[in-house]
């Protein structure tokens, strides 16, 4: 459905501290997600990036609004200039030397629904 969240699950071979890690140092996030100038995995730390398809990029403006370290990180995710917030969700549960992420994008049913770069999928093919 369109108004329903995000949700996608994916375990690791490696331990949580070592996910943690790869979820909130900002070297090894601009490895697999973007290049941000600072990131502090704190709640109320405030980062934002260019991002979008092809000629068209968006600055995105985040706020985290939790951090537990090896558990959970949530941060606030909207676009400059347009309506809208949704929230960006990293769950880390640990078995053994295994860690699941369950990542969870909500409120994407706020964005402008007349631009088409705020279509559900291309959220979907992002994550």
């Amino acid at each position: 459905m369109k108004n329903e969240p995000i949700v996608i699950e994916q375990t690791f071979n490696a331990p949580v501290k070592e996910v943690w890690k790869a979820i909130t140092d900002k070297n090894d996030m601009k490895q697999w997600y973007f290049d941000f100038e600072s990131f502090i995995p704190e709640a109320g730390f405030q980062f934002h990036f260019m991002g979008g398809k092809d000629e068209r990029q968006y600055l995105h403006l985040c706020q985290i609004t939790e951090a537990i370290p090896n558990k959970k990180l949530a941060y606030s995710w909207r676009y400059d200039g347009y309506e809208g917030n949704s929230i960006v969700t990293f769950e880390l549960s640990e078995d053994g030397n295994n860690t699941t992420v369950k990542l969870t994008h909500t409120g994407l049913d706020t964005f402008p629904k007349n631009n088409p770069d705020f279509d559900r999928q291309n959220f979907v093919e992002g994550w």
